[in-house]
């Protein structure tokens, strides 16, 4: 997955700011217009976004709704749009924040650290008896580590840092697996029944990972 998806028109400020963060060794990826955005973050997913407002095509308002609908990936506004009512538009719509073009560069910067630290960097995940530790990439249930394949723990991550939404299992599919796989529906669907085998109390009746019948699956504390 990449940490950063820059939403940028203006190459000259993409670049620079691709630089200024590959020196702080995030994984970035840069998109030109709406479209190209919204594809690249259904295909590979991404930790942050960094939007633009203006740009040719979809609009960067239109590219944040788009996300805001399956997603909680948190996503900073740059934009030369300085008006109230852009700044609103843009908060209603789900933008973790709002920063006026031209910015400086170390308020963007300590803006996104911030962000990791918050969202990302704490180690351990812990929902009732299962605790999740993201540096070992170990689940544990009462306690007890389980066994996890990449892709389960990936999945179950994922599912968890997105509780309470409904992901979809196009969604789902392509954060986890790309286009590595062509059997997307019974991959999806068995690892998450490998997933409620491991981590529910009763897998035929699961509280956790719960199945949102025609559009796909969301995970519960």
């Amino acid at each position: 997955m990449t940490d950063i998806l820059i939403v940028e028109d203006n190459r000259e400020i993409s670049e620079l700011l691709c630089d200024f963060l590959r020196a702080e060794n995030y994984v970035v990826s840069v998109a030109e217009n709406g479209e190209k955005a919204l594809t690249l973050y259904e295909k590979y997913g991404a930790r942050l976004v960094v939007l633009d407002i203006m740009l040719p095509g979809i609009d960067g308002f239109e590219v944040c709704r788009k996300i805001r609908e399956n997603d909680n990936t948190p996503i900073i506004i740059v934009s030369a749009k300085v008006g109230k009512e852009d700044k609103l538009n843009g908060l209603i719509l789900g933008a973790d924040d709002y920063i006026e073009k031209p910015y400086d560069i170390d308020i963007l910067l300590a803006k996104i650290k911030g962000i990791f630290k918050r969202r990302y960097q704490s180690d351990t995940v812990i929902l009732g008896d299962i605790k999740i530790n993201r540096a070992s990439r170990i689940v544990y249930k009462n306690e007890a580590p389980l066994q996890m394949t990449s892709k389960e723990f990936d999945l179950l991550l994922y599912l968890v840092e997105n509780r309470g939404q409904t992901l979809s299992k196009e969604l789902l599919f392509n954060k986890i697996w790309g286009f590595d796989s062509f059997s997307e529906q019974q991959t999806l669907t068995v690892h998450i029944k490998r997933l409620r085998e491991k981590i529910e109390n009763d897998p035929k009746y699961p509280r956790h990972i719960t199945t949102v019948w025609g559009k796909g699956y969301r995970f519960e504390e």
